[in-house]
């Protein structure tokens, strides 16, 4: 094991039509942007719901535009915290597209649910990703009953432990969250270390490297719930500062084993798929030189951006497949020679004379 590259076996995640997971490298990070949370200019009203279409479908057709041209993939997060939010927003979103995965975004347990509900009654379950069960939540094997029931087959875990907040603590707590979601059967699980604040956001990387290492589990979090609460960056040096800085948090994360990354108001979208295209590019690099192969996706960041300096690393290193190639060659070779060995005398005396000379 290396730096980026576990020797545990690292579980994909497949939710529609996205892979998340892996070795550091292998895919870029699954990036989730947020709709309709407070302060979105788009919202006009939220009793009753009521919010610029136009410009929403414009952010969607942005993210889409983005993830394709970047080769990272996008997940969009709903925020709606009441039952008519969730129907009134989902359904128009359903309405506008039918290839996004999306995911609702809301805090209380309840709301969840509902948005659960909502998915098993549109019967779009196999697009949608359950954000999530947490160490909060009182009842987790009644929820996770109720999840099965909808049909729910993508979740994610936020583990947490109030008596130990470092890194371990995140670790601990999946473990007892595991245990309660055995019932659930589910086909994908995301977890997520759990963003408290900017500096904090360092035992969420640690922990990402504890959750892959012992679990293979695909991991992320959301660096925005860090850098958005870095208010005074634009009081002090002005916006142009803090979206340097929220470009660089994503891309950070994208370097320290986040297989997703929930990068918050969907405004910020060119600025962090750029930022992650660039890092997943470095990272990918990085764990290639620890023995990984290089991606053979024509879309994965590294190869759609950079082909001539892929060209250039494949003429450093021969591929794996090559060297295994080669060390089967000289086995055999040496197998060879040692069978001539054994059948040549040990000398010419041993050699009987042909009766014929």
């Amino acid at each position: 094991m290396g730096l980026f590259r576990f020797d545990t076996p690292q579980r994909v995640a497949r939710i529609g039509s996205l892979e998340c997971g892996g070795q550091p490298g292998e895919r870029p990070p699954v990036l989730m942007a947020n709709m309709f949370q407070t302060g979105h200019k788009i919202v006009e009203s939220r009793k009753p719901p009521r919010w610029d279409k136009a410009k929403a479908l414009d952010e969607i057709k942005l993210v889409e535009a983005m993830s394709h041209e970047t080769g990272v993939p996008a997940i969009i997060g709903i925020v709606a915290p009441t039952p008519d939010e969730i129907q009134a927003y989902c359904e128009w979103f359903l309405s506008v597209n039918d290839t996004l995965v999306f995911q609702i975004d809301t805090w209380t347990e309840e709301a969840r649910r509902a948005g659960a509900r909502f998915v098993k009654a549109a019967g779009v379950q196999d697009r949608f990703n359950y954000n999530s069960i947490t160490a909060w939540d009182p009842d987790i094997p009644d929820q996770v009953a109720e999840l099965r029931e909808c049909g729910i087959r993508s979740v994610i875990l936020q583990p947490f432990d109030t008596d130990d907040k470092r890194a371990t603590g995140r670790v601990k707590s999946l473990r007892r969250i595991l245990a309660q979601i055995e019932g659930g059967q589910f086909d994908s699980i995301l977890v997520d270390t759990t963003t408290m604040n900017l500096p904090t956001q360092g035992f969420c990387y640690l922990a990402n490297r504890l959750v892959k290492e012992e679990f293979g589990l695909p991991v992320g979090n959301a660096p925005a719930n860090g850098s958005y609460m870095w208010k005074s960056v634009i009081e002090k040096w002005g916006r142009p500062a803090f979206q340097g800085m929220d470009a660089a948090m994503h891309g950070i994360a994208a370097v320290l084993w986040n297989d997703w990354i929930a990068y918050g108001p969907i405004t910020g979208t060119r600025r962090v798929f750029t930022a992650v295209a660039a890092a997943v590019a470095m990272v990918t690099v990085m764990a290639w030189d620890e023995g990984l192969e290089l991606p053979e996706a024509p879309d994965h960041p590294l190869n759609k951006h950079f082909p001539k300096e892929v060209e250039f690393m494949r003429g450093l290193r021969q591929a794996r497949s090559d060297r295994l190639m080669e060390r089967q060659q000289t086995v055999g070779d040496k197998r060879r020679a040692k069978r001539d060995t054994d059948l040549m005398p040990d000398s010419a005396a041993a050699i009987e004379p042909d009766p014929l000379t």
